[in-house]
């Protein structure tokens, strides 16, 4: 029985990306049924209301084995609605948010080779967004954590520490300060490590490991990055960095039944329809989601295809210090399936 996806092209560059990486996805003989639908700021400036995310794209998403995710646009503001991913992953409960950061080949790796997982909370701390107005001075952000949050995504990480034969978790806090909310993720963290005795767990507060990651990125080479959802956002993006380019970081919001897929960056509205950014983060996370419903040979064709044309460097987009354009670069991973 195939297996069905719902697919959101997104806003700003996000519908020529998400159409590059379909592209690439068919070229493999997939047997996956891919349903497009609408989601964000575009749409919501269109029609209104309180989410960006219409019922009926609601409807397919129930409907669905998984779901692939455009980048989107956010509106700022009081009263804007919360963003497509964070809706999707409370409603669904896709409590891991995973970014695999590792150098490509050939490509500007400014501190050296890393390699490594960054795993995030997806589901609450700081991303509730609830904050209330105490007086016309004063306002107040509300941190949410609970500890089946917690024990969910520690769980992942050491699962995922296991799978890779890595042989760290790095649990990422500030619980001198925030005695109670990061105190608990760290007991929650310390009591799941007692499953997994082959494997360490350090422990770097959160302003630390900021430095540490600029002064020795290396240090943290197979090991797994796991923190709560604010500060991982943050952490996730520096290490971006160090593999030279935001355009290859691709990342997958998973729970116990549903995952949501995306590449890592935003909707960089500013080059829309220029058939100009970087599709590698889209399409290797449609190759993910691809693996996520049982196609892994079609999956890994896309991986190697993709890192050939990465090594060969001549069609190659400017982040990567080429010339080619997104549907060029998407043409020569499709000629390598």
């Amino acid at each position: 029985m195939s297996k069905t996806a719902a697919v959101i092209e997104g806003d700003g560059v996000g519908p020529e990306l998400v159409n590059a990486m379909l592209k690439v996805v068919e070229a493999t003989g997939t047997n996956v049924e891919f349903v497009t639908c609408e989601a964000g700021a575009e749409w919501w400036e269109k029609n209104g209301g309180n989410s960006l995310i219409p019922d009926e794209t609601w409807e397919i998403l129930d409907d669905s084995d998984a779901c692939f995710k455009g980048p989107t646009t956010t509106p700022g503001g009081a009263g804007s609605p919360k963003s497509v991913a964070v809706s999707i992953r409370q409603r669904y409960n896709l409590y891991a948010n995973v970014r695999p950061t590792k150098t490509f080949p050939n490509t500007n790796h400014p501190l050296g080779d890393v390699d490594f997982i960054c795993v995030r909370e997806g589901t609450e701390g700081m991303y509730i967004g609830e904050e209330v107005k105490l007086t016309d001075d004063v306002y107040i952000a509300i941190r949410k954590i609970t500890r089946p949050a917690c024990r969910n995504i520690a769980k992942y990480a050491f699962e995922e520490a296991k799978n890779r034969n890595f042989d760290t978790v790095v649990a990422i806090h500030k619980s001198n300060i925030l005695k109670q909310t990061c105190g608990t993720f760290l007991e929650e963290v310390n009591k799941v490590a007692e499953e997994y005795p082959d494997i360490d767990i350090w422990e770097y507060h959160i302003d630390n490991i900021a430095q540490q990651l600029v002064k020795n990125p290396q240090l943290f080479n197979q090991k797994v990055l796991l923190s709560t959802n604010l500060f991982m956002d943050v952490i996730s993006e520096e290490c971006s960095a160090l593999i030279g380019s935001i355009g290859l970081i691709y990342s997958a919001n998973i729970g116990d039944d549903f995952a949501m897929f995306e590449p890592a960056h935003g909707s960089a509205p500013k080059y829309a329809g220029q058939d100009k950014v970087n599709p590698v983060a889209t399409v290797l996370a449609g190759a993910w989601m691809l693996d996520y419903l049982g196609e892994k040979e079609n999956a890994e064709a896309i991986f190697k295809a993709t890192e050939d044309v990465i090594a060969e460097g001549k069609t190659v987009t400017y982040d990567l210090g080429g010339t080619a354009k997104l549907s060029e670069m998407t043409d020569a991973i499709i000629s390598k399936i």
